[in-house]
């Protein structure tokens, strides 16, 4: 197995760092790529006031799930673990003996590249796994890679080097971006989940106010609590919100703020959604406190109304939007049916649903009703009581 290792403070980690990885990870014909955040870098010491390790192994986790690879990238904590400072000669020893029958490649950057015999234990380093070095244009790098390449072989005969080009490589500086999120800008060099994370957290001195967020910087926020793969989903919900809100006279913005909220738990176990109900005097009846899928409406309501100071209206139509009730409002059948019909939902009566959706919306809201009823029972699953309660209201 081919693994690319590709380490750093990222700090925040940037599109720059993403479109490099992807590339090497293309051409060289990687099968893993791992992530490795520095605990303490012994070439620099991180600025004042940076994220805390945490902060930075998550950061680099969203990032990483941004790049599509799905289990072919894997962000690891093997240095923010480590006492001391994160020497990558140590790295490499511990990876080899974490893969011993595997090929490592060190992904590394121009001046990285041009400075590796002054790193701690290069021998070891060019020993442990080759190097994969990446310049923006073959005009800023090639004269320099050659010489370099050329030192290092003569210098370290077992040395396995691979040198690229990437043309499409964004060149960032995490120093003016740092400078730029602190002044409102710079999203738009970071994966949205990142910029979301750095938003919510309010890290680089960003201070957003998170209960008065546009939908600009919701959206990224609101990405940033999900698992990648749920991404598409959410943001399905969102645009069907909007057309079925548009159909029925519904708050447009308030059935976006509501979609792009809905899952914001979905990922959590039930110990943490247990947790939150806890922290928030969430009550559960007996159904609810064995199946984990149904929390996540009441906590996502929670926290919707905690973190971003959402209406009555938004937090109720998180709340219901897995079981529904008897008498709801419109926006909770919007969002209910939004979250059902969606573009990315493939499921048998699917296409019919969305159909009787646009033509009357307690109609459509109804089939969704049975046709869930139908699933629970079929599985053999009980079905919760608001539901049945919903279905029995709209049928008079």
């Amino acid at each position: 197995m081919k693994i690319g290792v590709y380490g750093g403070t990222f700090n925040p980690p940037h599109l720059g760092h993403l479109t490099a990885a992807r590339s090497v990870f293309e051409l060289l014909g990687l099968d893993l790529l791992l992530l490795i955040p520095a605990g303490m870098p012994p070439h620099k010491e991180l600025p004042a006031g940076s994220p805390t390790a945490e902060q930075r192994l998550e950061m680099t986790r969203l990032a990483g799930e941004q790049l599509g690879l799905g289990d072919k990238v894997r962000t690891l904590d093997i240095e923010l673990e480590r006492e001391g400072r994160s020497f990558t000669s140590d790295t490499l020893s511990q990876l080899k003996d974490r893969y011993p029958d595997s090929e490592l490649w060190l992904l590394m950057g121009t001046d990285m590249f041009l400075t590796l015999q002054a790193w701690h234990e290069p021998e070891k380093i060019l020993s442990l796994a080759g190097i994969a070095a990446f310049g923006r244009t073959e005009e800023d790098t090639e004269e320099l890679f050659s010489a370099q390449r050329e030192y290092l072989y003569k210098t370290y005969p077992q040395a396995r080097i691979f040198t690229l080009t990437i043309p499409g490589v964004i060149e960032v500086s995490s120093t003016e971006l740092r400078e730029k999120l602190a002044k409102g800008e710079g999203g738009n060099l970071l994966a949205p989940a990142v910029y979301g994370y750095i938003l919510r957290e309010g890290l680089y001195n960003t201070n957003a106010d998170l209960k008065h967020l546009p939908i600009s910087r919701l959206r990224p926020v609101a990405l940033s609590y999900l698992k990648h793969k749920r991404i598409p989903h959410v943001l399905g919900t969102e645009q069907e919100a909007i057309r079925l809100a548009e159909r029925y006279g519904a708050d447009v913005e308030k059935a976006r703020v509501a979609a792009l909220l809905h899952d914001c738990t979905k990922k959590l176990d039930m110990p943490a959604q247990l947790a939150l109900c806890e922290k928030y005097g969430i009550r559960l009846d007996e159904l609810e406190q064995k199946a984990l899928k149904l929390l996540h409406s009441k906590t996502g309501a929670a926290i919707a109304r905690d973190v971003f100071g959402v209406d009555d209206d938004i937090y109720s139509a998180i709340w219901y939007h897995t079981t529904g009730h008897a008498k709801m409002t419109t926006l909770e059948k919007i969002i209910y049916l939004a979250d059902y019909i969606e573009p990315s939902r493939d499921f048998p009566g699917v296409d019919t649903l969305r159909r009787v959706c646009y033509e009357d919306l307690d109609k459509g809201l109804l089939l969704g009703l049975e046709m869930t009823i139908e699933e629970m029972t079929a599985m053999g699953n009980p079905v919760h009581c608001a539901t049945l309660e919903a279905r029995n209201w709209l049928k008079g």
